[in-house]
């Protein structure tokens, strides 16, 4: 993946002084707490699949940075919401926005940055990507809904965790794929090959992530693990443990999530019963599932640079330890 992010530094960099550029407010403060969020080390993974998409389809415009940075503003104002919601102090090693400024500043940041990239979205007077857009972004707020329904409850149906998944975070995923399809005029079925990509590879991106919660290093992972289940959330590591494991344990697990409480000897055991009973392995061959899923929509395009890039994004997806 490291050959696949220098290969594109240069247009990445396009991205990120448009990103810059496009921190123009009036009010000092709204740039300040977007710029702490945006400078924090994301990857621009979003982007990155956006141009790679718009690549495959044979464009060689620059429209990718201004849409690129777009789709950052989106994804960084969820993080300021989730932040919020999820009362996180630490966000990829460094204290949240809500720690530092407040929830309130948060929540305003972050709807300033949804307003600011909707607004400037409709300026390419694009149907195609303004719908897909508003239904990424309608999705989101859905799939938020629901995984706070669900706070607290261990007994999840596993279907509506890949419901909140495919919602929070494979709808804008899919989004940034279908728009580097719309901008480069691509046949309506090439479009749709390149959602369905993003969307299987968004699920497994998340299906990975939350199982990197209980098994990753904690301080390359820039948060403490089991972060999940001390915020009440049930992801499929731990659906597939709750599942197998005796009552007792399962008991002791209902009510860590219920409390919001977990100290280190609760979680030695639970990862000890995931071990026992092969719930990482199972969440990560769920991933696998979905990147096979992904990478099949990319044999509808011919072979080339842009296509390789894509198939070791998807990999990568699953296979980083952060």
């Amino acid at each position: 993946m490291a050959d696949v992010w220098e290969a594109y530094r240069d247009e990445l960099d396009g991205v990120e002084r448009q990103i810059r550029e496009n921190l123009d407010s009036s009010v000092t403060l709204v740039n300040t707490v977007a710029a702490h969020i945006l400078s924090s080390g994301g990857k621009r993974v979003r982007p990155l699949l956006l141009l790679l998409s718009a690549r495959l389809c044979g464009y060689g415009g620059r429209d990718h940075h201004q849409l690129g940075s777009l789709i950052e503003f989106i994804h960084t104002a969820t993080l300021l919401h989730d932040d919020v919601v999820d009362e996180a102090d630490i966000r990829r090693g460094r204290r949240t926005a809500r720690k530092v400024w407040g929830n309130q500043i948060s929540i305003l940041v972050g709807d300033y940055l949804y307003s600011k990239a909707m607004a400037q979205v409709v300026e390419f007077r694009s149907q195609g990507i303004n719908e897909v857009l508003a239904e990424a972004c309608t999705k989101m707020a859905e799939g938020e809904v629901l995984q706070l329904y669900y706070n607290g409850n261990p007994a999840m149906p596993e279907a509506d965790y890949v419901k909140i998944v495919e919602h929070k975070t494979a709808g804008l995923i899919a989004a940034a794929c279908r728009m580097g399809g719309i901008i480069a005029e691509a046949a309506e079925d090439k479009q749709e090959a390149l959602f369905r990509f993003g969307q299987y590879l968004g699920i497994a991106f998340q299906v990975a992530d939350d199982t990197l919660d209980y098994t990753a290093n904690g301080e390359r992972l820039g948060k403490t693990l089991g972060q999940d289940l001390r915020q009440g959330k049930a992801t499929l590591p731990l659906l597939h443990l709750l599942q197998h494991c005796s009552e007792p344990d399962r008991r002791m697990i209902t009510d860590r999530m219920e409390t919001r409480t977990l100290s280190e000897a609760d979680l030695d055991r639970i990862l000890s019963l995931m071990a026992e009973f092969g719930s990482i392995i199972y969440a990560m061959d769920r991933a696998r599932t979905y990147i096979a899923a992904a990478q099949h929509e990319l044999e509808l395009f011919e072979d080339s640079t842009a296509r390789r890039a894509l198939a070791v994004a998807a990999d990568y997806m699953i296979t980083r330890d952060r």
